[in-house]
């Protein structure tokens, strides 16, 4: 009779990355969960006579050890210590399907911090500056649509609609979808970005090329769709890549690392000298400030930038007022 060989069971970092696609969790979330995991064993491997340990054997004492090393030794930000924290109650929940212990190790406490807000005129000098294409037309969608990064980088050529002015945005944060409108001073330059877009394509059948990255199972669901122009990027990457979930599959073309764009956007922020802490997100909360300026409701800037919850929204009121909480300063008043 011949024996049955069972398969080996996939490691514990292997079965965190499976838990966290069977539940559909971002891409980012799942590269920071899992290393936050690697990190949680290999501190306690150095301690331990560099043997690893799995996480079952590691109790309430080695995880309050590690999150009080995280705050007071490494001083990580509250939000950075709080997605460690997470990552390892993923784990714990999850994947093991165990409770997790009450901790009270030294866990930071993340404050109330004030968004930083571009006024028009400077935000006017950092478009200036962006002379590269197509950042600067990427910079422009960030400050006239209120779009994320990553938002703005996976833009495909369906989603823009001209004829009514205005953006799709798809599978955004929390897997929602939004419109958004659609600048006036950036259709020119959407328009020549998805002629790129088309002759990049043709360029890709005529080589026979897989054509570009989709979402989940829709190549499988849509054959043609790889290869249409309604499914490719506006902003594609001039390199060939494949998926790293997928790190078998052929290669195809995704869109524009975001990194690029933050990198010329910084540098442009430095040469318009600012003088403010800016990269791509503070566009946004200059899209919202200046929404509120203008006299729009905090109820439509919610929907815009697709916060789940009005009271999120309502932080960038606290920089619509003239001064610090809108007083008149008593040494003003002595002038």
């Amino acid at each position: 009779m011949s024996q049955i060989t069972l398969p080996a069971k996939p490691k514990l970092l292997d079965q965190m990355r499976d838990k966290l696609r069977v539940l559909y969790y971002a891409w980012k979330t799942e590269k920071s969960y899992v290393a936050w995991v690697e990190r949680f064993l290999r501190y306690h491997k150095e301690r331990n006579g560099r043997i690893w340990r799995h996480p079952t054997e590691l109790g309430k004492a080695e995880i309050e050890q590690y999150f009080t090393f995280l705050a007071v030794d490494e001083r990580v930000a509250a939000s950075t210590q709080n997605q460690a924290f997470s990552a390892r109650l993923f784990l714990d929940k999850k994947v093991l399907e165990i409770e997790l212990p009450v901790i009270n190790a030294g866990r930071a406490k993340r404050g109330q911090r004030l968004p930083v807000v571009l006024s028009r005129s400077e935000v006017q000098r950092v478009l200036r500056a962006m002379d590269t294409s197509p950042y600067s037309l990427m910079a422009q969608l960030l400050y006239g649509t209120g779009m994320r990064l990553l938002e703005c980088c996976r833009l495909r050529v369906k989603d823009v609609d001209f004829e009514r002015s205005q953006i799709l945005i798809r599978d955004g944060k929390g897997g929602k979808d939004r419109a958004v409108p659609l600048p006036e001073m950036c259709v020119v330059g959407l328009q020549e970005q998805i002629v790129r877009a088309r002759q990049q394509l043709e360029s890709d059948r005529e080589q026979g090329l897989h054509g570009v990255s989709l979402p989940k199972a829709l190549d499988r669901k849509y054959a043609e769709a790889a290869l249409s122009l309604g499914w490719q990027f506006v902003f594609g990457s001039s390199r060939l890549c494949r998926d790293p979930q997928n790190p078998e599959g052929p290669l195809v073309r995704h869109h524009i690392h975001e990194n690029n764009l933050q990198k010329s956007l910084v540098r442009a922020v430095r040469e318009s000298d600012v003088g403010k802490r800016a990269t791509c997100h503070p566009f946004r909360h200059s899209f919202a400030t200046h929404l509120l300026e203008n006299g729009y409701d905090i109820r439509t800037v919610q929907e815009l930038l697709g916060h789940a919850s009005v009271e999120t929204a309502m932080i960038y009121t606290h920089v619509l007022q003239k001064g610090a909480c809108g007083v008149q300063n008593p040494l003003d008043v002595m002038r």
